[in-house]
């Protein structure tokens, strides 16, 4: 039997909105994804040890607040300084374009800004893992 992807759902920092973050969690569970939601207010800390003690082969992060530029890259880091950077790091919501091309630089695989298809982000986790 095939192991299940697994998705860790996070929300960093301050920004306490989560509607978004429960709908795409809800739509890769709904794809046969196994999901983990952080909850609100999360470090970026404590996203990458959630995604390392849950074995994860992907986070994604929603952050609406705007300090995207400051915490994604530290998740990032994180992820590398723990040895876990084959952790893909997928990032959604109200991120300027030459601030999401400068986080894939960074090394998050992809950018999903507001009106994105839940189908687009199932697709784009599903091509990304399988082929991985």
């Amino acid at each position: 039997m095939v192991r299940k992807l697994r998705v860790v759902i996070a929300k960093p920092g301050l920004d306490g909105h989560d509607r978004g973050a429960k709908i795409i969690a809800r739509a890769l569970r709904d794809a046969g994804m196994e999901v983990i939601y952080t909850g609100l207010h999360q470090t970026p800390e404590q996203i990458v040890e959630t995604a390392i003690q849950e074995d994860a082969d992907a986070i994604g992060i929603s952050i609406l607040s705007g300090a995207h530029m400051t915490l994604v890259p530290r998740i990032v880091a994180l992820l590398r300084e723990a040895d876990a950077d084959d952790v893909l790091v997928v990032v959604g919501g109200t991120i300027p374009d030459e601030d999401a091309d400068d986080l894939k630089r960074d090394g998050v695989a992809e950018v999903f800004g507001p009106g994105a298809s839940t189908g687009d982000i199932v697709e784009f986790l599903r091509g990304s893992l399988t082929a991985a």
